[in-house]
């Protein structure tokens, strides 16, 4: 990219145009000038033209008439009809034709009948007034060149100031001092949109850069809790892994005179522990799938009925619970098999919490806040939640050290999983106060949109 001063070149293109107009302007006041002359010319010609007629119908002298006609700016030749010639215009001047000339014949009494009278303008003087002209507006346009030349390269260089400060300040930034601006005065003028806009730009990047800082530490911090979270994984499928190598182990090595007891014991232990380990790699896929975006298969759901058929079959697995529906029937755009899974870990969350004794209560119903949003609220009467950790039991592989972390099996993910599946449907899983709901245990509200 070029890098000429804009200071000199508004400096000569604003020179230059002026002096192209003033030399227009020159020369057509000198054209002008022409114009007027030539039509002088024509005017005093025939004022003293009118002159000698009237000075030879009068009877006048030849030496009186030239007296009167030839003047500084019009020569004048008389040639009398026997031959007398008078004035001061030559007799070869008077035949140019490259000189305004006007011939006459003079009628009167007298010398002058019949006599030839040539005027002719005396072109020398005009021409030494119109050098001078030319000359006067030579230097007046140089000069006005010069003095306009001299007042831009002064003018530019403090009406360019702000462009100045605006590079001062670019520097200072890119120093390291941020914060700086250059708020203008006027915003409705050119400079002070360009500062203005500059000052935006500035916001904008040192936005960006605290965004960037942001992004990074967010970065850092999820990279920190994914390792963490492998680490606890591969933890907590240690324990279910071990046990079935164990018991595996201790199957091949029994005797064959075993008690078939013993050895039908041992291979529900391992199938047990199959099982927790199975558990826990699905619930892991879940998260993944949940983390790449999961797929929904979305469907209208009558969300009353999904729930009165998944506490059916929760009274079956857990008959010394009590088990109750109340609210209204509401329909949703969902997945019914996530929905099922986020109701199928909230109640068994709240069954084991509260030891298989005690009651759990569905409540479906539109939110009082608004039509668009339907609620589906799970309390149980166990020992609650403490306020603190309501938050933390949606983290990955979190058990609270409280008396609701009674599961010998529980991976601490099904909470993070029934949230992530909630916020899939583009809605959310809290838990909220029980003094909110009339409940006295933990209080779990799934909300999804109408």
């Amino acid at each position: 990219m070029k890098t000429v001063s804009l200071r000199g070149r508004v400096t000569l293109t604003a020179a230059l145009v002026s002096g192209i107009v003033l030399v227009l302007v020159a020369l057509s006041v000198h054209a002008l000038f022409g114009l007027v002359v030539n039509r002088s010319e024509n005017t005093v010609l025939t004022d003293r033209a009118q002159l000698a007629r009237e000075l030879a119908q009068n009877g006048v002298t030849p030496e009186d008439l030239v007296a009167h006609v030839d003047t500084r700016s019009v020569r004048v030749r008389l040639v009398l009809a026997d031959g007398r010639t008078f004035g001061s215009l030559d007799h070869r001047l008077a035949e140019d034709s490259t000189t305004k000339t006007r011939l006459i014949r003079l009628t009167g009494s007298g010398a002058l009948d019949g006599g030839r009278l040539t005027l002719q303008i005396d072109t020398p003087l005009l021409a030494r007034v119109q050098s001078r002209l030319g000359v006067l507006l030579t230097v007046a346009t140089t000069s006005a060149i010069a003095i306009i030349s001299l007042a831009l390269w002064f003018g530019v260089r403090r009406a360019l100031e702000p462009l100045d400060a605006m590079t001062r300040l670019a520097r200072d930034i890119a120093r390291g001092h941020l914060g700086r601006r250059l708020e203008p005065s006027r915003t409705d003028t050119e400079l002070g949109r360009t500062a203005a806009a500059f000052d935006e730009m500035l916001d904008a990047l040192e936005g960006a850069l605290r965004d960037t800082a942001a992004a990074e530490a967010r970065a850092r911090a999820s990279e920190q809790q994914i390792r963490a979270f492998v680490g606890d994984a591969a933890h907590e499928l240690r324990t279910p892994i071990t046990g079935v190598r164990s018991l595996a182990e201790a199957v091949l090595q029994q005797p064959t005179d075993t008690d078939p007891e013993d050895r039908q014991r041992m291979l529900l232990l391992l199938v047990r522990e199959t099982h927790r380990a199975g558990r826990l790699v699905d619930d892991l896929l879940d998260l993944a799938r949940i983390d790449a975006g999961l797929q929904l298969r979305r469907e209208p759901v009558d969300l009353r009925a999904l729930a009165a058929a998944q506490l059916d079959s929760m009274r079956m697995l857990y008959p010394d619970t009590e088990f109750r529906l109340t609210g209204d029937a509401v329909t949703v755009s969902a997945d019914p098999e996530r929905i099922t899974q986020i109701l199928t870990n909230l109640l068994s969350n709240a069954c084991q919490a509260m030891r298989d004794h005690g009651s759990a209560t569905v409540d479906v119903r539109r939110s009082e806040s608004g039509s668009s949003t339907v609620e589906l609220t799970v309390s149980d009467t166990g020992p609650g939640i403490p306020a603190a950790a309501r938050e933390r039991v949606f983290d990955r592989l979190v058990r609270l050290d409280s008396a609701r972390d009674t599961r010998p099996d529980g991976s601490g993910l099904g909470l993070a999983i029934a949230r992530g599946l909630a916020r899939a449907h583009g809605g959310d899983l809290a838990c909220i106060a029980p003094e909110s709901h009339g409940a006295q245990g933990a209080v779990f509200r799934l909300t999804l949109p109408a």
